[in-house]
């Protein structure tokens, strides 16, 4: 599985300097975790997920999330959980008689409600646990996440020889984390929890959703997370914690959840991106991209990547595409971070840019450059005169 292998070889060639390299649910850590990209959440109870993943159903799909807290009703979960078991099992039936290829699967978590059930889970999937990518653990705090990770801890240490690590990703989104006069204690807390399980944390995440509902609030489609004041700052208390580029946590941001709605503002996106790329053509896909309040998710995702946040939940395939075009990285991007790397070697204190518009002070840009490589990997490196818009236009 690679980003935008659905491209022609000729459009690949056109449009990448670097194409994506591939990747799978053995890759090394620190590659997966930026590599999750659009998380397209499902709710345990579909009964053709199978189906839909291994037939490539939802074009550009790398990451999937299948949901048994929110997105399933309480009486209902017996059911979401044999479903979802169902499902696992399919997959692995299918890979191991070889009618499908398990690296040309999504990554694969499922999003639990409790550590009993996800013990019980564990035990009902018995082999076919191998298609997994990780769990997700929302209402993350620290009694909780105590069990969860200790659970975690128990199976990767007594996981058969040449099994995959099964990662983690603990959803913030408790009162605790959000309320004023418990943060700072929680969310220390839970950076000492992790910092003991790190092997086996692939992201920290950040459920907005949930925070919002604590004070009655929920953006508009025209809207961004950073605009509503309280959720702004718990963000940047959280990336300022787990951000931190010595510690190495990915954060990924809140998901989006709008695919159509009313316009109250006017639309923030410029146009040259759009006609650079593909003139008129581009002009057209703007159009579209407003009309279905994508240019809000845009506005978001490249807030998110300002704050060092790399991953987006959403909840409709649509969204695939724009956001993982947002991760692709410029030829410009690439070329300071190369020569950035390049000049740390301790005689170079300062370089100008290859494209002769800034200048690249080698220590405090070194962390930027490394995480530019990383992203450069797997998301690839857009050629000059490229950039997002070129991979929307299909």
């Amino acid at each position: 599985m690679r980003y935008f292998d659905y491209l022609e070889v000729e459009e690949t060639q056109k449009l990448f300097h670097l194409a994506p390299a591939p990747f799978c649910n053995r890759s090394d850590k620190d590659l997966l975790a930026y590599a999750l990209g659009a998380a397209l959440y499902m709710p345990a109870t579909r009964p053709d997920i199978a189906q839909n993943l291994s037939t490539g159903k939802h074009v550009g799909l790398t990451s999937v999330v299948i949901d048994l807290e929110d997105a399933v009703g309480d009486l209902r979960l017996e059911e979401a959980e044999l479903s979802l078991v169902s499902q696992i099992r399919k997959l692995n039936d299918w890979s191991c008689a070889g009618k499908i290829d398990p690296e040309s699967l999504p990554l694969i978590f499922i999003r639990i409600r409790t550590p009993d059930q996800a013990k019980r889970i564990l035990e009902l999937l018995g082999e076919a646990v191998i298609r997994l990518t990780g769990l997700v653990f929302p209402k993350f705090d620290v009694p909780l996440g105590e069990r969860y990770l200790e659970l975690l801890h128990t199976y990767n240490e007594t996981r058969s020889a040449g099994s995959p690590v099964l990662y983690g990703m603990p959803i913030l989104e408790s009162p605790e984390i959000i309320y004023a006069e418990t943060r700072r204690e929680t969310l220390l807390g839970i950076k000492r929890l992790l910092d003991r399980h790190r092997p086996y944390i692939l992201n920290v995440r950040i459920g907005a959703t949930d925070f919002s509902s604590l004070f009655g609030l929920r953006r508009k489609p025209d809207m961004t997370i950073y605009d509503i004041g309280v959720i702004r700052d718990c963000v940047a208390d959280i990336v300022n914690l787990f951000g931190r580029a010595h510690d190495g946590y990915v954060i990924s941001g809140p998901v989006w959840e709008y695919f159509k709605s009313e316009r109250v503002l006017k639309p923030q996106l410029r146009e040259t991106p759009f006609q650079e790329t593909a003139g008129r053509e581009g002009l057209l896909l703007r159009m579209q991209c407003i009309n279905k309040y994508v240019d809000g998710l845009i506005r978001e995702v490249e807030l998110d990547k300002e704050n060092g946040i790399v991953g987006k939940t959403i909840i409709h395939p649509t969204h695939i595409c724009p956001v993982q075009a947002l991760y692709t990285v410029t030829h410009e991007e690439y070329i300071d971070a190369s020569h950035i790397l390049a000049s740390s070697g301790g005689e170079i204190g300062v370089v100008k840019s290859g494209y002769d518009n800034k200048m690249n002070e080698i220590k405090p840009h070194l962390n930027w450059a490394r995480r530019i490589m990383i992203r450069s990997e797997i998301y690839g490196v857009l050629n000059e005169n490229q950039n997002f818009t070129a991979l929307l236009v299909r």
